[in-house]
């Protein structure tokens, strides 16, 4: 099954929105199952998020753009931009750290 990801950056000042969403938004990302291979935020250099980074598992583009916005930070007003694309995981070395 294809890979989609979505890099998202948050509206400007919006990161106590972010945090009021959060759970919502943890729980949302928990219902997707084996289908979500990784999720974050970006961040500033002091660790503020700003943005996210979702990978996950879908049938098409168009199943990828469903799962994706039903998630709480887009419905709720979080991220200032979006954009999902097929992606491809090429390498990975994130076990174990």
């Amino acid at each position: 099954m294809p890979l989609y990801s979505i890099i998202a950056r948050d509206k400007e000042g919006a990161l106590e929105r972010r945090q009021a969403v959060r759970p919502t938004h943890l729980q949302h990302l928990e219902t997707l199952g084996d289908r979500l291979v990784l999720a974050g935020p970006f961040q500033t250099e002091d660790g503020k998020a700003v943005g996210s980074l979702v990978v996950i598992e879908a049938d098409d583009l168009e199943a990828a753009k469903a799962l994706f916005e039903q998630d709480p930070y887009i419905k709720e007003g979080v991220f200032a931009s979006w954009e999902i694309s097929r992606f491809a995981l090429t390498i990975n070395k994130s076990q174990g750290r």
